[in-house]
């Protein structure tokens, strides 16, 4: 049964699937669409991470209209493909490199804009 949940819980990560909370042995399983939000949360808070930390400081000094805030980085996720994935002209430099697993955090992050 809790291989059958497991399953549930991940085809819902990657669907638009909602559920109603599940009981199984009197134990109330957490309704899908809250796991939804905080994954969609911890997407968009480990982009902001990156982009605070590797666009800002180089924005801060160069382009400060397009410093990346919690609140607007949503607006700037198709720009931010253009710069970083199809163009590769972001980060500039040599000090400031993405890592692949940040790359891959920045395009899922806006992946899920797209939904």
């Amino acid at each position: 049964m809790t291989v059958l949940l497991k399953f549930i819980v991940a085809l819902s990560l990657y669907t638009n699937l909602e559920f109603t909370a599940v009981q199984v042995n009197n134990i109330e399983y957490v309704p899908l669409s809250f796991v939804k939000r905080n994954v969609a949360d911890s997407i968009t808070t480990k982009s902001f991470q990156i982009l605070d930390n590797k666009c800002n400081v180089c924005h801060a000094k160069r382009n400060r209209r397009r410093l990346f805030t919690l609140e607007n980085m949503n607006s700037w996720a198709d720009d931010v493909y253009k710069q970083v994935f199809v163009k590769k002209r972001m980060p500039k430099g040599k000090k400031i490199k993405l890592t692949s697993e940040e790359y891959q955090n920045l395009l899922n992050w806006i992946t899920s804009t797209k939904k």
